[in-house]
């Protein structure tokens, strides 16, 4: 074991430089067939079956997983279980097959190759050796040659894997743009993470409602305000007129800037202690924009009115509704 901080650091420099080196050459190899490989890919009217073995499998599993979050609906096959009847999840006529062989000659992938085109399916090939027998028998070769492997001993697939992950990155990305793929749609396919959160969110999703909202009239005493600000939780309370329509609210803040002036602060009238025209949202807005609001005014609650001509409050909507959600 070296134990030489810098030669290792060293090393570790050399293998990335070997992988950077490796993802430049391809990027100024693509031509006509990279071309040809989006237009099948992007005009499939199935889905993108990815199959290979060994490091080549995982990177398949890799390639699948990001052409389906991004819009293009993509499975893996190992291609033995293919040969035991896994073949069974192709399409006739539909599907695209794309395999990936550094060497091109993998055993198990050429035994395949009949049976795609016995199901009518095109075969795009991922290899590093484009005189192999599997770029002979592909419909499209992307060449993903690497001239040195990052492993010292230059066996290990490391650069090759690297510059074969990058091309299904670059397909996945340009497939993307093609289809006008928005942030929307990746939002949809990931509805439990952060995207998900900020972009389908929705204020009705988490206001509270009913009997939980904090309301007073605006002609009752300030003991009503306290009792209702303290009962129900969100340190504030709407304020209402006779007709339901919000027209204020008192937060503790307010309470607070009221005693200075209102030695006699439980017996006066909500109206005198509110401040008036209180920012509301709707309940169909998105999460981001409730949170939008708070930030830019300084406030902690949003009342939900979905009627701007009546203001009839129905929910509210605290910081910590979307703290808990994760949209902040």
């Amino acid at each position: 074991m070296i134990d030489n901080p810098r030669l290792l650091i060293d090393e570790g420099r050399r293998a990335l430089a070997i992988e950077a080196r490796a993802i430049d050459a391809l990027a100024a190899r693509l031509d006509e067939g990279f071309t040809a490989a989006v237009r099948l890919l992007a005009d499939c009217r199935g889905k993108v079956v990815i199959t290979g073995v060994g490091k080549s499998g995982i990177i398949c599993r890799k390639i699948a997983a990001t052409l389906s979050s991004t819009g293009t609906p993509a499975i893996f096959l190992h291609p033995t279980e293919g040969l035991h009847g896994d073949l069974g999840i192709l399409t006739r006529g539909l599907d695209v097959v794309v395999a990936i062989s550094y060497s091109g000659n993998t055993e198990e992938l050429i035994k395949i190759v009949p049976a795609v085109r016995r199901f009518g399916l095109p075969l795009i090939s991922m290899t590093g050796n484009p005189d192999s027998e599997l770029a002979r028998l592909s419909d499209v070769v992307l060449d993903v040659h690497v001239d040195q492997e990052a492993c010292p001993l230059n066996l290990a697939p490391t650069a090759s894997t690297t510059a074969t992950l990058a091309m299904g990155d670059a397909l996945a990305a340009v497939l993307l743009t093609a289809k006008g793929f928005s942030a929307e749609d990746f939002a949809l396919r990931h509805p439990g993470g952060a995207l998900g959160k900020k972009l389908l969110l929705r204020v009705a999703d988490i206001m509270h409602s009913g009997t939980a909202i904090p309301l007073v009239g605006h002609d009752t005493t300030m003991k009503e305000a306290l009792l209702e600000i303290t009962g129900k939780g969100f340190g504030v309370t709407g304020v209402v007129d006779g007709a339901g329509a919000l027209v204020g609210v008192i937060t503790d803040g307010d309470l607070r800037r009221a005693l200075e002036h209102h030695p006699d602060l439980l017996q006066a009238r909500t109206a005198e202690i509110m401040t008036a025209s209180p920012k509301r949202i709707r309940a169909r807005a998105l999460a981001t924009e409730a949170l939008r609001i708070m930030e830019e005014h300084a406030i902690t609650s949003l009342f939900i009115v979905e009627d701007p001509a009546n203001a009839v409050p129905n929910g509210i909507v605290h910081l910590h509704d979307l703290l808990r959600e994760g949209v902040v």
